[in-house]
């Protein structure tokens, strides 16, 4: 297809990320970005929230330049569905908060695959997708088995990401080692120990989760990572994650592209990267 047709949706799901990232880190009051203090850690709060609005504006305004190059009607289907990216990562945003705000730790594992499928999911491999076969003229692929591959590659992505948060080499990973766990995230480590773990393991799990940033310490957050070892819950995060990217494959494969075939096996490379990432 014409590739220029498609740089300013391209430009505009890559706005997207960074402005949604921005508020994420406070949100979060996350420490790290891309290796390199969070943008509210280097400048304040205010300021990063100011950038954060300014960079969505800007996200808007690039889609209605495909009312030029790709005529109304397509640049309204493209529109409307990066308010559908939206409002799915606001929800899930708003739920994965308010497990922390309402201490809530009573928790099953659909709980969390469906708050990745909102939150990350959608706008990492279900929107940019959708976006790219309305571009090209398959709308036929903007729903069902496209929709079922994204989701589930873009859970198997999050995990991948949860776990390298614990053990990944943070020069790599960019972001901080354990963060979760100071953070008190509901991942699904966390939900995997807390359903395995002893009586008196699991209360201390929870009274050490369930304290602020700032009543945590490095030997306590260790002291979760020994138990997500003795309960085995970064080895099931890992092997759901290889499961949950085998569907994806299985999916993609069921999938008939009429593009060429070599941009059809980058797509497979790149299904392979996003869960065997070291970063």
């Amino acid at each position: 297809g014409n590739r220029e047709a498609a740089l300013p949706t391209a430009a505009a799901l890559e706005l997207f990320q960074n402005w949604i990232v921005i508020h994420d880190d406070i949100e979060d009051s996350s420490e790290l970005r891309r290796g390199k203090p969070a943008l509210h850690q280097e400048h304040g709060i205010a300021l990063a929230i100011n950038a954060g609005d300014a960079l969505a504006g800007r996200m808007w305004e690039m889609l209605l330049t495909n009312q030029h190059k790709l005529g109304e009607t397509v640049a309204l289907k493209l529109f409307r569905l990066f308010l559908d990216m939206l409002h799915r990562t606001t929800s899930g945003q708003h739920i994965e908060l308010s497990w922390v705000e309402n201490s809530r730790w009573d928790l099953a594992e659909e709980d969390y695959l469906n708050m990745c499928r909102n939150k990350t999911a959608y706008y990492t491999c279900v929107a940019p997708a959708i976006a790219g076969a309305i571009i090209a003229g398959h709308d036929e692929y903007s729903n069902g088995k496209m929709e079922n591959f994204g989701l589930d590659l873009g859970v198997a992505f999050q995990i991948r990401d949860d776990i390298l948060n614990l053990i990944g080499d943070e020069s790599k990973y960019g972001k901080e080692i354990m963060g979760d766990l100071f953070e008190g995230k509901r991942t699904v480590m966390v939900i995997h120990c807390l359903q395995n773990a002893s009586p008196a393991d699991r209360d201390e799990f929870i009274e050490i989760m369930s304290r602020p940033r700032e009543g945590k310490t490095l030997d306590e957050a260790r002291r979760i990572m020994e138990l997500f070892k003795e309960y085995k819950s970064i080895d099931y995060a890992r092997g759901l994650s290889k499961h949950l990217s085998r569907k994806a494959k299985n999916t993609f494969q069921e999938l008939e592209f009429p593009g060429p075939r070599q941009a059809v096996e980058d797509l497979r490379i790149l299904i392979d990267y996003m869960v065997d990432r070291d970063y």
